[in-house]
């Protein structure tokens, strides 16, 4: 991160919020050159990275005290990737060969603390972005933290999809007597050795997070909703979204997915058997219209079989410890642990209605269009496309801001609070 240049004493905007606000409880000032970038996970510092690579700084925020917070503190321990590791490193830096073909939480997490390091990436830390806001009258986007406004041309939003825990409301939550707790605060299975523990939420966290339970000893059940597809991790020996993005060269999506059913049914079975009724679109066909991603089986499918995790459907309430279920059955766990997911928060501090939805806070451009905004408003990692769009992301991101910045002579702040950026 290049040294941003403070304006506090020069901008005239400044001057005139103090003439007019004397207690002076507005943000200090920085002008940024560059892009200003919410987010230092991996979304924010593949942007990074690649602005620096055409010779452009920008200034990374980030609420946590770190990079990739959700990595750090939201995952838990057996966490690998669930897709082979050159479909998920960023853009510019290879995974170490030594790594193996599904990195650990640990080496994904080394290897994004050496990607900062490679680029010089030096995020501003315990920087919540309180609101972002174009002012169309200098031309600039305002950015303010509780402490400090940023001024720049250019924002990019690379909060990611995941930045906040969804958490149902079930009727007699506050009657169940056992621990309910959101996957963000699930690390292992220890502690819950013996227990009855129903987990809510059938995708890749939810299956996985049973598969724990079950090696530690719990007595896992899984709550599932929907319709959802399950595929072996790998077929023939290659990663499965790996032989699909080869098919996909060659063949229409309908007749990968008919491909891949075909062989998921002779791997795996027929999962309706055990409670997992597949939708009717196949995986990637569905995966393209609704980002509804297939479940990569790592294992838990086989303990189902066995019974080790059993299946059952909605929940309808809670009670004591008791969860009656919509079939009618009523059950006793001990606890409950949510694998409901994520969403965005955008919509709760970025001041738009023409990028992103203010109802998911997702753009509303699909992919692969959903990465530029109006007013040098861009979106990092919004894909449903994993790692993979996350550097799609980046690189089309930077490549736009350098035709820009290399056209155009940088702006600055004049007199009266007016840009020279006009052409």
């Amino acid at each position: 991160m290049e040294e941003v240049e403070f304006k506090k004493l020069h901008d005239p905007y400044l001057l005139q919020s103090k003439m007019t606000n004397p207690d002076h409880t507005l943000p200090r000032g920085v002008w940024v050159p560059g892009p200003v970038i919410v987010g230092a996970g991996p979304s924010g510092l593949a942007a990074a990275a690649c602005l620096k690579n055409h010779g452009i700084p920008s200034v990374i925020l980030e609420q946590a005290n770190c990079i990739a917070s959700l990595w750090q503190f939201k995952t838990y321990d057996r966490l690998r990737l669930h897709l082979p590791k050159q479909f998920c490193q960023l853009p510019l830096m290879p995974f170490p060969l030594d790594f193996p073909t599904y990195p650990t939480k640990e080496q994904f997490l080394a290897y994004l603390e050496s990607y900062a390091q490679n680029f010089d990436l030096k995020p501003v830390f315990n920087a919540t972005v309180v609101t972002a806001e174009f002012d169309g009258r200098c031309g600039f986007w305002r950015v303010k933290t509780e402490v400090t406004e940023y001024v720049s041309r250019w924002l990019i939003v690379a909060t990611g999809e995941n930045a906040v825990e969804v958490v149902p409301r079930l009727e007699g939550m506050n009657e169940f007597n056992g621990p309910i707790l959101h996957t963000s605060s699930y690390k292992s299975g220890e502690g819950f050795e013996h227990k009855s523990v129903l987990v809510v939420g059938c995708g890749n966290s939810g299956m996985e997070v049973c598969l724990d339970l079950c090696n530690y000893n719990a007595f896992p059940s899984l709550v599932v909703r929907d319709t959802l597809h399950v595929l072996p991790q790998e077929m023939f020996g290659v990663s499965t979204f790996g032989l699909s993005m080869w098919l996909l060269k060659w063949l229409p999506v309908q007749i990968v997915d008919q491909l891949l059913l075909f062989v998921s049914r002779f791997m795996l079975g027929d999962t309706s058997r055990i409670g997992l009724n597949r939708p009717k679109l196949g995986p990637l066909d569905l995966k393209r219209i609704s980002g509804k991603t297939p479940v990569l089986d790592v294992g838990t499918l086989a303990k189902i079989k066995t019974g080790d995790i059993k299946v059952y459907p909605e929940i309808k309430r809670l009670e004591c410890n008791l969860v009656e279920f919509v079939d009618g059955r009523k059950e006793k766990f001990d606890a409950i642990i949510l694998a409901t997911g994520y969403r965005s928060n955008v919509p709760t501090w970025l001041k738009d209605v023409n990028l992103f939805s203010e109802n998911d806070g997702f753009p509303m451009k699909k992919f692969p269009e959903g990465w530029k905004g109006e007013h040098g408003l861009y979106a990092v990692g919004f894909t449903k496309r994993g790692l993979l769009g996350t550097s799609f992301d980046a690189l089309k991101v930077a490549e736009d801001i350098a035709g820009q910045w290399n056209s155009r002579e940088k702006p600055k702040l004049l007199h009266g609070g007016k840009t020279n950026i006009d052409t």
